[in-house]
């Protein structure tokens, strides 16, 4: 079983402190280091979170959140192998074709350790702040997956959608692993499961709820299946469970990767709290 570490909000980690965690996460053998996004965090938002039963985001409108691919270059620069992943950026904010170059940047400059996690987004007033149309924001996240592929792997790439359309264009660099940057697709819906095994490399519901982790995994094979495409190689990255019957239906599952949020303030406590989770996870998955 793989780990990793993820972040509900890196308020406390944007210093020389994010270094230490990610040196001291690739020291112990973690698989990979997980980050989040928001552009703007609108004031008093009405939205609600999709990811509390309260529906209100840890840290409310004044959370510190880093631009995720500065913040896993930094963190790039400093390690030698742990993998950099986005847990999530939300895709239809962006611009395909500058952030394919963006992307393809940090994977050729690490040497491939860069994940794509991407979601739709929940924020309403974050996309009307942007001026990216809230309602379509579905079609375009699978349209800019589409355009980023194409841009990663062909010399001379070509894409045409109802959102998203280019011809005869050069995008340089390529990233360096060879078959484009592996996206994992975000979210918690069955619309995430679903879009996950037609078109996902991975699958990652950043959720606790064990039930509701089964049937989306379920949905997220079949959907896999009537594509075409084998759900096995399909990677599936859930949060960590200390229950070991838990873990072991995880494993059942097919489930290849867990992730733990950071507990710590400092690189003793930190590796002391990473080293019991690591324990205890392996003693139960091997």
């Amino acid at each position: 079983m793989k780990l990793g570490i993820v972040f509900a909000n890196t308020a406390k980690w944007v210093d020389e402190s994010a270094g230490i965690l990610a040196q001291t996460c690739e020291e112990l053998d973690f698989d990979s280091v997980w980050t989040v996004e928001h552009v703007v965090l609108p004031k008093d938002f009405k939205s609600p979170y999709p990811y509390t039963a309260s529906g209100k985001m840890p840290g409310g409108d004044k959370a510190i959140i880093p631009d995720p691919i500065i913040w896993l270059a930094y963190l790039a620069s400093l390690t030698t192998k742990l993998k950099l992943a986005t847990g999530i950026v939300i895709l239809p904010q962006r611009n395909p074709l500058m952030f394919a170059k963006e992307i393809a940047t940090l994977d050729l400059m690490s040497k491939g350790r860069v994940i794509l996690g991407v979601g739709i987004g929940w924020l309403k007033e974050e996309f009307e702040a942007l001026d990216v149309d809230f309602s379509t924001r579905a079609m375009r996240t699978d349209e800019t997956i589409g355009a980023l592929r194409a841009l990663w792997t062909q010399e001379i790439a070509n894409y045409h959608g109802e959102l998203i359309n280019f011809d005869d264009m050069r995008s340089n660099p390529k990233p360096y692993q060879k078959n484009g940057v592996p996206i994992v697709i975000g979210g918690h819906s069955l619309s995430a499961a679903k879009r996950a095994g037609k078109i996902g490399d991975g699958f990652f519901p950043a959720i606790q709820d064990p039930e509701t982790l089964y049937e989306l995994v379920k949905v997220m094979k079949q959907s896999a299946e009537e594509a075409g495409r084998n759900p096995s190689e399909i990677e599936i990255t859930f949060p960590a469970s200390f229950d070991e019957k838990v873990l072991e239906q995880y494993i059942e599952l097919g489930v290849s990767r867990v992730v733990v949020p950071p507990v710590g303030t400092g690189k003793e406590e930190l590796a002391e709290f990473l080293g019991n989770c690591k324990d205890q996870i392996l003693k139960i998955t091997g």
